[in-house]
């Protein structure tokens, strides 16, 4: 069902009231965004490295978290493979996913299964997410619902929002919101079975949700009603199980890794790529200075300009006086030298390597060294710079 642009009509709370026809709810973002915009800023907020969206559908929310830096593992489940092997591919990593690497490994995987089958692959996650899943359980699965993922999965937080009944008045001619729903819950009713199986099973748990409700229909609460589980102690189960209580019940459909800087051949290519870049910046800043002192600039006349600095980051005084502080490039006849301490005093490189050796031991097959490889050597000119 369409969450967007629906009249006013009906009871609100229990209470008739006279709702105008031509009034409408306009959920701005889409109802369906700002829940997905929920789990995000949770996932901000929380950085967790394992995540699990059950009910994962068409991988929506796993497209808006996989963006997400601190996320290593990203797990999708659900019942219906086609739509898997459908989306699979829109978790694939792009083109600039190779120029620009991550920081941190990344792998995705989806998989085809219900929701109350037990798979010890998905055991120690730090968040599972269950958006709009369990109002399409019927009464067994449900039952089986809280064993399984809080019992069984135990992740550190779950996340779990769920249709608020009380708000379908405001819609038109609305009993449920999808004909597969097979119950939606007042906020009593959710609010009830949260606390039970919070209690049961050792989290605590708060209440909020998406959906402003138009002006006069406050009391009808969120659209969208949550509940964020906290596992207490903080601590998500174990994922190192024995061999022999293994269980993989799912069937793996999808899955794909990203590059990042912990896998050594992307971390080579964004090094050397580094240092040539900055290598070139000052070779480019020194080379007026050394065409006053040799005497190029001489006979100029008074009004010629000297080449404009290029634009570069901007650094922070206490990396600026870091800088200034290390080994100043020099020249040795028609070779620029740049010290790797130098080199290393850029926050782009430092954040790259721990010290001088680990620079020199990447690069040295890649970059000219000077003889006791303290320095990059380049050409003080080339071809372009005779041409100017």
């Amino acid at each position: 069902m369409e969450e967007n642009n629906l009249q006013c009509s009906s009871v609100v709370d229990g209470n008739f009231e006279e709702v105008p026809r031509e009034t409408v709810i306009q959920f701005k973002p889409p109802l369906y965004r700002q829940r997905y915009q929920f789990v995000k800023n949770l996932v901000e907020q929380h950085e967790p490295k394992k995540v699990a969206d059950l009910g994962c559908g068409d991988t929506s929310l796993l497209r808006l978290l996989k963006v997400n830096p601190c996320i290593e593992l990203l797990v999708g489940v659900d019942i219906n493979e086609d739509k898997l092997r459908w989306r699979g591919d829109t978790l694939a990593p792009f083109l600039g996913d190779f120029l620009k690497p991550r920081d941190l490994n990344l792998t995705i995987t989806l998989y085809h299964g219900s929701v109350v089958e037990r798979d010890s692959r998905l055991l120690g996650f730090d968040l599972i997410t269950c958006i709009e899943l369990i109002e399409h359980l019927d009464s067994g699965d449900l039952a089986r619902f809280p064993e399984v993922v809080f019992g069984y999965l135990s992740p550190s937080m779950i996340v779990i929002s769920t249709p608020n009944s009380e708000f379908n008045p405001l819609f038109p001619s609305v009993t449920f919101r999808d004909s597969d729903h097979k119950f939606e819950w007042t906020r009593m009713e959710f609010q009830t079975w949260a606390l039970y199986v919070a209690n049961r099973y050792d989290y605590s748990v708060e209440f909020t949700g998406v959906g402003e409700p138009p002006a006069g229909a406050e009391n009808v609460g969120y659209c969208t009603q949550i509940g964020i589980f906290r596992k207490n102690g903080g601590k998500a189960m174990e994922s190192c199980v024995s061999e022999q209580y293994d269980q993989h019940v799912y069937k793996a459909v999808f899955t794909t890794s990203y590059p990042s800087l912990q896998q050594e051949r992307f971390f080579k290519l964004v090094l050397v790529n580094e240092v040539s870049q900055q290598v070139e910046s000052l070779r480019v800043s020194h080379l007026p200075r050394q065409k006053k002192q040799d005497g190029e600039w001489g006979d100029k006349p008074k009004d010629s300009k000297a080449p404009c600095p290029c634009f570069g980051p901007v650094f922070t005084e206490v990396e600026k006086a870091k800088i200034e502080n290390s080994p100043k490039p020099f020249c040795v006849g028609d070779k620029f030298f740049v010290p790797l301490q130098r080199l290393l005093a850029y926050p782009k490189l430092n954040r790259l390597c721990a010290n001088e050796e680990m620079m020199r031991s990447v690069i040295a097959d890649s970059i000219p060294l000077s003889s006791d490889g303290s320095a990059v050597v380049s050409d003080l000119r080339d071809y372009f710079d005779e041409q100017f």
